[in-house]
C-alpha cells in the first residue's frame, strides 16, 4: 500500500528516506510515527498501512539515516540491540533528530498529529515540546522520558505506559506524574512494547489504539470532531 519517499532537512540539506501511506477515501488528517531502535520495521509500515485506511496520510521517517542509511530490522534481534541502543543513545533518544521529525511533519497538510514508541515514544515526548505544526500527540512507552521532564509539551499529548514494564519502573512513571500532574498518564496491565510482535499484548494495544484516535479527532480543529 505504502511507498518509500525521500525528505529533506531544513536544517542542513540532508535527505533521507521515510515510509509513507497515503489515503484512498476521506482524509483525516496527517501523522508521523515516530520508530523504536528497530528502524523502519515491516511491523510499522503495517501500522502505517492500517492508520491510512482510517484516513491519515502517514509518514515513518528513518531517524538513524545519519547513521547507517535506511536502516531497518525485525522488531527484535539480540544480535543488534547493542547497535541500535548505541544509535538511540548517540541521538540523544531523539532529540538530535528532531530536524527530520520537523521536515516529515512540514511534508503533511494540517492537522498533523504524532505518535511514537519507545526511542520514538520519547522523540514524540520531545516533538510535542519542540517541534512545530503539530495538533497532538501520543506517546508509547518512552522509556527516557523522565530525562527530559523540564519539557512542556506545546500540544494536547498523552502517554500509554506498561503496569509491568521493566524499563520504565513506577518511580518513573511516578516522576513523570509528578513533574506534569495535569497530563493524561494512561496505564495498561502490560510490559514494554505491547504494541510490537516481540511484546504484544493485544487488550492494551487495542485500547491505546482508540485512546489515540479520540485524542488525535478531539485536537483535529474540524468542525463536528469530539
Amino acid at each position: 500500500m505504502g511507498e518509500t519517499v525521500r525528505l529533506t532537512s531544513a536544517k542542513d540539506g540532508f535527505e533521507f528516506e521515510a515510509y509513507r501511506a497515503g489515503v484512498s477515501d476521506a482524509r483525516r488528517g496527517g501523522l508521523v510515527i515516530l520508530h523504536a531502535i528497530w528502524g523502519v520495521t515491516p511491523h510499522l509500515r503495517a501500522l502505517a498501512d492500517d492508520y491510512a485506511e482510517g484516513g491519515y496520510e502517514v509518514l515513518v521517517p528513518s531517524l538513524f539515516d545519519r547513521l547507517q542509511p535506511g536502516f531497518a530490522q525485525r522488531d527484535t534481534d539480540p544480535d543488534l540491540m547493542a547497535q541500535q541502543m548505541g544509535f538511540a543513545e548517540q541521538t540523544h533518544w531523539g532529540a538530535d533528530v528532531l530536524d527530520l521529525v520537523q521536515a516529515a511533519v512540514d511534508a503533511l497538510a494540517p492537522p498533523v498529529f504524532a505518535m511514537g514508541f519507545c526511542f520514538g515514544g520519547t522523540g514524540a515526548w520531545l516533538a510535542a515540546a519542540r517541534c512545530s505544526g503539530l495538533a497532538a500527540v501520543s506517546s508509547f512507552y518512552g522509556g527516557q522520558i523522565p530525562d527530559y521532564l523540564a519539557e512542556t509539551p506545546r500540544v494536547p499529548t498523552i502517554l500509554h505506559l506498561g503496569k509491568t514494564d521493566e524499563l520504565i519502573p513506577p518511580d518513573r512513571v511516578e516522576a513523570i506524574r509528578e513533574a506534569h500532574p495535569d497530563l493524561p498518564v494512561h496505564l495498561y496491565d502490560a510490559g514494554h512494547a505491547f504494541v510490537a510482535p516481540n511484546g504484544y499484548h493485544e487488550d492494551s494495544a487495542r485500547l491505546s489504539k482508540l485512546r489515540t484516535l479520540a485524542h488525535f479527532s478531539k485536537n483535529s480543529g474540524v468542525r463536528g470532531e469530539s
